[in-house]
């Protein structure tokens, strides 16, 4: 999933059991799946791949029939629309892709129907990755989703740059201490090259804190239990939002490093809201920038097909986990996202679902999907996989961090979590603010966001 703030909608609906509820309006021998087609009516890829599926669920089901409903829309916009869609039993699809960013806000609302009877039979389910199931279960402590893939974030270096500057091909920092240091070389040795960018300021949005903050956060170690692997944003068992973390200030303050120092783009550049788009088509692949923490898609810009075709790039980048904070164990942090196929609560075919999403998830219906998309695999069967593998340079690295990776806080009150860090992030980076004078702001915003209880550090 690339970084989004959703529009959320709130409802009150019973959640009934995995069974058909019926209904005039539903075609029994019928199952409607929902899922978001682009505006650009370029990207066709689901499209392309759902038709395929819909021809093997009729051969192999026969006298049914999958119906396609595709909702052209922004994400944004896509994920009000289903919500209104799943609202009324008259227009709401029997399953519909679901972002694991805002599956809790849906499944409060009544929405989804919980699949865990469905799942203790599915031979599948124990070849999912544990992060990417946690992803899709509830606050009740029930599954609603089965997820098709991931993404995953790291550093991408130059290896050109790094070898111009004295630095090795096969780059591995242990701490954030050692990234800067490898910036603070590149600055000195190569005039005119940015050596590090980090997402940051309201500008690039979600980005910002995903590929950003968050990268830093979750690295720290301050987090309830203690040690990187915990939340150190929101702690599940108190249910409430930390505020005053030496862990926040930290990650703050290695933001304000990167652009204090002048080893990140400049703050006018960095808070342009197409910053990402900049660095993909044109920092990197002209030698502007020697290092980018961002995400496993970022390859797809340069492949024939992609917005900035580029031949080299497989030999001139290299990848690297982003380390933890001081090197604590497991020594690297990665955030990530993803979507899930779900059933709906008001579905009249919600057994025919189930059929749909098994068929949806066959190894090698998961491994096409994966491939086609530039997914990273949340099954192991598909990790494995040959084509898999040798789909796209770097496939196998970005794989490799589902195992240290997080998910964001899936909470109504996240959105606003997420303005607030950004916020706090800009101040630094402009200097308008001390890492501490910014994360006592955000502690305060935190504070005054409505519904929000908050744990003091």
């Amino acid at each position: 999933m690339r970084p989004t703030t959703p529009m959320l909608l709130a409802a009150v609906v019973v959640i009934a059991p995995l069974t058909a509820c019926g209904g005039s309006h539903s075609d029994p021998d019928t199952v409607k799946v929902a899922y978001q087609r682009t505006t650009d009516n370029k990207n066709r890829i689901m499209d392309d791949y759902l038709g395929e599926v819909k021809k093997q669920f009729e051969r192999e089901h026969p006298g049914k029939k999958m119906r396609l409903v595709p909702v052209q829309a922004a994400q944004a916009d896509y994920y009000s629309k289903v919500q209104q869609m799943m609202r009324s039993a008259k227009t709401a699809p029997d399953v519909v892709r679901e972002d694991t960013f805002v599956i809790n806000s849906d499944i409060k609302a009544g929405y989804l129907r919980p699949l865990d009877d469905k799942l203790a039979d599915w031979k599948d389910w124990p070849r999912f990755a544990a992060t990417a199931k946690a992803a899709v279960k509830a606050e009740d402590g029930r599954t609603y989703g089965v997820p098709d893939g991931t993404d995953t974030r790291g550093l991408w270096f130059n290896k050109e740059l790094f070898a111009k500057a004295g630095l090795p091909a096969d780059w591995r920092p242990r701490t954030w201490a050692d990234v800067l240091d490898a910036a603070r070389t590149v600055k000195r040795a190569l005039p005119g090259v940015t050596p590090l960018n980090v997402y940051t300021g309201k500008g690039p949005g979600e980005a910002a804190t995903m590929q950003g903050f968050e990268m830093l956060l979750y690295g720290t170690g301050d987090a309830p239990g203690g040690g990187p692997g915990k939340d150190p944003l929101y702690d599940p068992a108190a249910k409430k939002w930390i505020a005053g973390s030496r862990g926040f200030k930290d990650a703050l303050e290695f933001v304000r490093t990167v652009y204090a120092e002048k080893l990140g783009p400049d703050p006018s550049d960095a808070l342009d809201p197409n910053v990402d788009s900049h660095v993909a088509t044109e920092w990197i692949p002209s030698g502007r920038l020697a290092i980018d923490l961002d995400g496993n898609w970022l390859g797809k810009n340069w492949l024939p097909s992609g917005g900035k075709p580029w031949p080299q790039w497989s030999k001139a980048m290299g990848q690297a986990p982003f380390p933890t904070q001081n090197g604590a164990a497991p020594g690297a942090v990665s955030m990530s996202g993803g979507w899930t196929w779900s059933v709906t609560a008001k579905s009249g075919n919600a057994d025919l679902a189930w059929q749909a999403i098994e068929t949806l998830q066959t190894k090698d219906n998961a491994v096409k999907w994966d491939v086609r998309d530039a997914q990273i695999a949340v099954r192991d069967d598909v990790a494995a996989d040959s084509t898999y593998l040798t789909s796209m340079p770097g496939i196998g690295f970005f794989t490799g961090l589902v195992k240290n990776t997080h998910y964001r806080p899936a909470l109504p009150a996240y959105p606003q979590v997420s303005s607030a860090i950004r916020e706090a992030m800009e101040s630094v980076t402009t200097g308008d603010a001390t890492a501490a004078k910014a994360a006592g702001r955000y502690d305060e915003a935190l504070k005054s966001i409505s519904g929000v209880s908050v744990e003091e550090r």
